[in-house]
């Protein structure tokens, strides 16, 4: 059926309709018209006040579970809970079973979500096995479809391999994604290293475990050149490291899990296991330093870093459960509440939407007639609650279970599917 969206506020700063009220006919999986006042026979009416409209959001580092992991996650479950979250479009971390490292791998991925309402993009393994030396086969997984590589939710420790990567990578213009950590320096880390920690009781991953990986990487960066993308970033040093970088013109980029300003080591309720993530919540500097870097453009994207985990793996002692959240629902409510203050929640959408495909150079779709429609619709301040029934994913590790958020997703539209979220109606 024909949809007609009434008066909903365009978000897309390439746009000459950006932040024009508009009428949107959708027909066929295609934007069929724009106008200021539309009325079209036989078209569903969809009149929600305060609707806003951008080209589709994409995640680009999510845990999918399946395939190996199904008691975690299955794609099923993976694909609502992005599409609830205003994601059209994620990217899939290659830490599954079999590990994303063949070309029938990638085609899991790519052939599962044709023509879905949410279409999967595979990260391939950077290194065979993901054991951090020997690289993949790089160039027939690129050929297959791999957008970026990367070992995922390992870190990269060898600096060898990583000055391997990047000039292997460079022949193809390939992006090598890495999550900075010092397993030496965080080893047996629960939480920031601070006064919280020392309270607690708790060892202290420091900040520096994440910076001497960042530094040491941009100099490898900058002999051999090629393109870098630091994933999950959490602390000042870090992001000035990064900003300099891009200062001198280094190819390199970078982006923040939206939860990572939610809360400080001070704010999170004690031996919690749903605030045990990984980099771990910092200092109060280390969040006002990542707002600065959204604010300048430091920070090109912002991912839900989603990771869902059993409740075997999390209901046990804070010093024995396993690390990570699930951020695909709550990922834009959480950066547009907690990010405002410094951040316009425009600047939000557009990290989502266009800084996320820009660091992997897909194509950013637009908003015109006759062209195909990729496109999220939210309303930025309308409240909602984070209800344990309307948790699309069959994991439940979230601080944000039962919280009230602000910022809304009305739904998504994908290859000619309107996927709603359930908790816009509650």
């Amino acid at each position: 059926m024909d949809l007609l969206f009434k008066a909903v506020t365009v978000v897309d700063s390439s746009s000459p309709l950006d932040g024009q009220a508009v009428d949107i006919l959708l027909k066929d999986g295609q934007v069929s018209k724009i106008a200021p006042s539309l009325e079209v026979e036989n078209a569903q009416v969809i009149n929600e006040p305060g609707l806003c409209c951008s080209i589709g959001w994409f995640d680009l580092i999510a845990f999918s579970g399946e395939p190996g992991y199904e008691q975690r996650e299955t794609l099923d479950g993976f694909m609502r809970a992005a599409a609830y979250g205003g994601f059209t479009e994620v990217a899939c971390l290659p830490n599954v079973d079999p590990i994303t490292q063949t070309r029938s791998s990638i085609q899991f991925f790519t052939q599962r979500s044709q023509q879905s309402y949410v279409q999967l993009h595979p990260i391939a393994a950077v290194t065979h096995d993901l054991d951090g030396k020997d690289l993949a086969e790089i160039l027939d997984l690129k050929a297959a479809g791999a957008i970026a590589f990367s070992d995922g939710v390992n870190s990269l420790d060898s600096a060898d391999t990583v000055l391997k990567a990047l000039e292997y990578l460079k022949l193809i213009d390939g992006v090598l994604i890495n999550k900075p950590e010092n397993k030496r320096m965080a080893s047996g880390g629960q939480m920031h290293e601070g006064i919280a920690s020392t309270r607690l009781g708790l060892k202290g991953i420091p900040a520096i475990a994440e910076e001497v990986q960042v530094t040491r990487d941009l100099q490898l960066l900058r002999y051999t050149g090629g393109r870098l993308h630091f994933t999950q970033l959490s602390t000042a040093g870090a992001l000035n490291a990064v900003r300099q970088a891009k200062q001198e013109g280094l190819k390199v980029t970078c982006d923040v899990a939206a939860h990572q300003c939610a809360f400080i080591d001070q704010t999170m309720i004690p031996f919690d296991v749903n605030y045990k993530v990984s980099p771990p919540f910092r200092s109060e500097e280390d969040k006002v330093a990542i707002w600065e870097a959204l604010q300048d453009g430091t920070i090109d994207t912002i991912v839900s870093a989603h990771l869902p985990w059993n409740e075997e793996a999390k209901e046990m002692e804070f010093d024995l459960a396993e690390a990570g959240i699930i951020g695909l629902q709550t990922a834009y409510a959480v950066a547009n509440e907690t990010m405002t203050a410094q951040v316009s929640w425009k600047n939000i959408v557009q990290k989502l939407s266009v800084g996320s495909r820009n660091v992997i150079s897909l194509p950013v779709p637009t908003i015109v007639e006759e062209g195909a429609a990729n496109l999220t619709f939210f309303n930025p301040t309308k409240t909602w609650v984070f209800d344990p029934m309307l948790n699309a994913s069959s994991a439940k590790n979230s601080p944000f279970l039962g919280q009230e958020l602000i910022g809304c997703v009305y739904g998504t539209y994908m290859n000619g599917q309107l996927t709603l979220n359930p908790a816009y109606s509650k």
